[in-house]
């Protein structure tokens, strides 16, 4: 029987299961739907472990947040078709939250984590990908266990999750810092958090800039002039020198301090950074795919 594109569709709707293995299973099966499905239910661990070589650079931040206690967990696909699924996004969810309830210290610890449906997330994320065709894996958990007032914010997209921790302050300082950090992206918090060797060569790319007319000025001018220039390159990479971005009158420092704060520190993910993407045609794909 001929293996047509509309019933590997079909099987693959029916099974959440990848192109691939449909086609597979119905070739094997000799174009009977029902004993193909009933196959690739069979074979649903090994296609689990089959696919755990594949690139997952796309993905979701999720968040669960209960007071002084957060996490971001980030959970990778391998396409942006299946991290805007809805049950993708659902497992994210059900990740953060067992992340959040269970404590758990890391991703390995993570894993053995029950979800509400008693499940563990483990054994959800095999059926995940069962269902969704792809490989997904957890990737990433940060998180903040404290006293302090938390910040929590994942970008619309899902593609940016944020933490804060702010001593005193309040809630709405805390989430809009959040915010800012995951617009501006500051690799620091504060001017004493900036490594020494980073000012060292700071320095010595702005000795360098200088014409000879300046560098002939007094020591003490120059040296005012090469610290006016350091400080405000200190100020664009630090959270406290940049200007906040709810109110661009202030600096984020000063509007933390008007509110009785500070910020302790604050974590960011982003999906599949670090990550070499593989660009793949998809619709050729397809098609290659059809003439196995």
């Amino acid at each position: 029987m001929e293996i047509t594109a509309s019933l590997v569709k079909e099987l693959r709707e029916r099974t959440g299961a990848g192109m691939m293995e449909c086609k597979k299973a119905l070739s094997e099966t000799n174009g009977d739907i029902d004993a193909a499905a009933e196959a690739l239910r069979k074979s649903g661990a090994a296609k689990a472990d089959k696919k755990a070589d594949r690139v997952t650079a796309e993905g979701r931040i999720g968040v669960a947040q209960n007071g002084g206690k957060a996490v971001l967990v980030e959970v990778n696909s391998e396409t942006d078709f299946v991290a805007n699924d809805v049950n993708f996004k659902a497992f994210v969810d059900s990740v953060a939250a067992a992340a959040l309830a269970s404590g758990a210290a890391d991703v390995e610890a993570l894993k053995s984590a029950k979800l509400e449906n008693g499940a563990t997330v483990e054994e959800t994320r095999a059926t995940a990908i069962q269902k969704l065709g792809e490989n997904i894996q957890i990737r990433r958990l940060v998180k903040v266990d404290g006293n302090n007032t938390v910040g929590a914010y994942v970008h619309s997209n899902g593609k940016i999750g944020v933490l804060v921790d702010l001593a005193g302050g309040n809630a709405e300082l805390a989430n809009g810092l959040a915010m800012h950090v995951a617009a501006m992206n500051p690799p620091h918090n504060k001017a004493a958090d900036v490594p020494a060797e980073f000012v060292a060569k700071e320095k010595e790319i702005e000795l360098a800039k200088m014409t000879d007319k300046d560098k002939a000025k007094p020591a003490e001018i120059l040296e005012k002039i090469i610290s006016g220039k350091i400080n405000k390159i200190i100020s664009e990479v630090t959270l406290y020198g940049q200007a906040y971005v709810l109110d661009s009158d202030k600096t984020v420092e000063q509007a933390v301090k008007a509110a009785g704060g500070d910020v302790v520190g604050f974590q960011r993910l982003v999906v599949g950074e670090g990550i070499e993407k593989v660009v793949e045609d998809y619709a050729a794909e397809v098609a290659k795919a059809m003439q196995v």
